[in-house]
């Protein structure tokens, strides 16, 4: 399966390191898989940045080893790769030798071969070609399989000899012979390789660069916690409020001074949604708009729902939540999809026009567009008295100043074609993000993503739902005549509908 996955690897011109590997690590830039261990490991063994060294291995466990002798023995490691101890690995010693052969930055190269296998004689071949010219400390591990008088097979896949030029000793010989920088044992290696770097050094080839002390990193919280230095809390954790000392604190503000300042619904709102206080004029148009989004009417779906479920004697919250559940694209939603399409619209640069023309070549409503029974001639109050607010006390409207544009030319198509109350209060909440000095454009439209605008819009419509609960239940118990009673208590038809 391998053999078969490797030839369609190299029709399409892609590199497997694998299948069975730890990885392989490029110091400053990325690691694959497992290799370099923890951060604590990383850091001793310098894989942090990059040195001059670059090596290839068949054993992923042994090239963690040579992540640490390389490091104690020159600068560190440019690059490393554990090829995997399988029969046919996705990549060959010499895929990556060649590679390190070609990249100016390393000055000299590592190979750890194991018992078993011939891959080994092509770097021979290379190094006798010219095709390496780079030094090259190389070692076959396995040389103790000589000392047992039957065949052994090392772990691997491919670590076991079938005939004497697959053993280690042979291969240590062959690479010695072509050139390549053998050590005696495996003891010596980080040795041979500190000497061949050291001459590197001494001839100008390599330039060695003042270490820099790495940042501080915290411990590991597995690490840490089998340690027994740290525990998890039991409890749920939030960054919007804490009540674990002295006092409550609203994103870090205690409550007394929430109160004694005044800071009202809509500065509770800044600090509990955005995590951070609000100018007056923001939090002052934030209840303004739970004011007026509070409710209208019981035909509406939403209240609709919240006075079935108060007449058949379901509870506070069951009612409310019905009212609350029957929130989305046809009942509500409307401020965010008004606040995405204006302010992308503004964004893009497209004029007003050929944004309204785009609509409805598309085919598409533009939310917050739209009224069943006001229109330019019968404006609706909520509209005007926001509008009047935002542009009196806001520092700057582009959005909401593109959302009117939009609507001149709407209502001249049709004049109930207006800027509803949805859309105004979505325009005006994308400027408030984008234009008070509070939020990065970042965090402004990650919060027009989110569904804060609808948030408002499902605050507001809980004051009512619970009006409209509160009502019901009054009524029923007959406390008091309602004055639709006198016309029956059936909603009009036209209302049912929109229902």
């Amino acid at each position: 399966m391998t053999r078969k996955m490797i030839k369609v690897a190299d029709g399409k011109g892609i590199t497997i390191i694998g299948p069975a590997t730890v990885g392989g690590i490029k110091p400053g830039c990325f690691k694959i898989g497992n290799t370099g261990g923890m951060m604590d490991n990383i850091l001793a063994s310098k894989l942090h940045r990059p040195g001059c060294v670059a090596y290839v291995s068949r054993s992923g466990g042994m090239s963690n080893e040579l992540n640490n002798i390389i490091s104690r023995a020159t600068n560190g490691v440019y690059e490393g790769v554990a090829i995997g101890g399988d029969r046919y690995p996705g990549t060959t010693f010499m895929d990556h030798l060649l590679r390190y052969q070609q990249e100016p930055d390393v000055k000299m190269m590592v190979l750890l071969g194991e018992v078993g296998g011939v891959e080994e004689y092509e770097v021979c071949k290379a190094l006798k070609s010219g095709q390496i010219t780079k030094p090259i400390v190389a070692w076959c591990i396995g040389t103790c399989a000589k000392m047992f008088t039957s065949e052994v097979q090392f772990g691997h896949a491919g670590a076991c000899a079938n005939s004497d030029q697959e053993t280690a000793v042979a291969k240590n010989r062959a690479l010695s012979e072509a050139g390549a920088y053998v050590p005696d044992t495996f003891d010596n290696l980080g040795k041979t390789i500190q000497g061949v770097y050291e001459d590197l050094v001494e001839q100008g080839d390599i330039i060695p660069l003042p270490e820099l002390p790495p940042p501080a990193v915290p411990m590991d919280y597995s690490w840490a916690r089998e340690l027994g230095l740290i525990r998890k809390p039991a409890s749920f954790m939030t960054s919007i409020c804490d009540e674990r000392g002295q006092e409550l604190l609203y994103a870090g503000t205690p409550i007394t001074t929430v109160i004694k300042e005044e800071l009202g619904i809509g500065g509770v709102l800044g600090l509990l949604w955005f995590q951070r206080r609000l100018p007056l004029y923001a939090g002052h148009f934030l209840e303004m708009v739970l004011m007026v989004t509070a409710d209208h009417g019981p035909a509406v779906s939403g209240a609709h729902n919240t006075i079935v479920c108060a007449r058949a004697g379901k509870d506070l919250v069951s009612s409310l939540v019905s009212g609350l559940l029957t929130i989305g694209d046809r009942f509500g939603g409307a401020l965010d999809a008004a606040a995405k399409l204006f302010s992308e619209a503004y964004d893009s640069g497209m004029i007003p026009m050929e944004f309204v023309n785009s609509m409805r070549k598309k085919g598409q409503l533009i939310m917050g567009i739209g009224h069943r029974v006001k229109s330019i001639n019968n404006p609706d109050m909520r509209v005007q008295i926001l509008k009047e607010y935002v542009k009196e006390h806001f520092p700057a409207t582009p959005v909401l100043d593109y959302a009117l544009a939009v609507e001149k030319i709407t209502t001249s198509k049709k004049p109930n074609l207006i800027l509803n109350v949805d859309g105004l209060i979505g325009a005006a909440v994308v400027d408030l993000l984008r234009c008070s000095g509070c939020f990065t454009a970042e965090e402004a439209q990650e919060y027009i993503e989110i569904g804060a605008l609808n948030g408002l819009f499902v605050l507001g419509r809980t004051i009512g739902f619970i009006g409209h609960y509160l009502d019901q239940k009054r009524l029923k118990q007959g406390l008091y005549r309602h004055p639709w009673d006198d016309i029956s208590y059936i909603l009009p038809e036209a209302m049912m509908e929109e229902a």
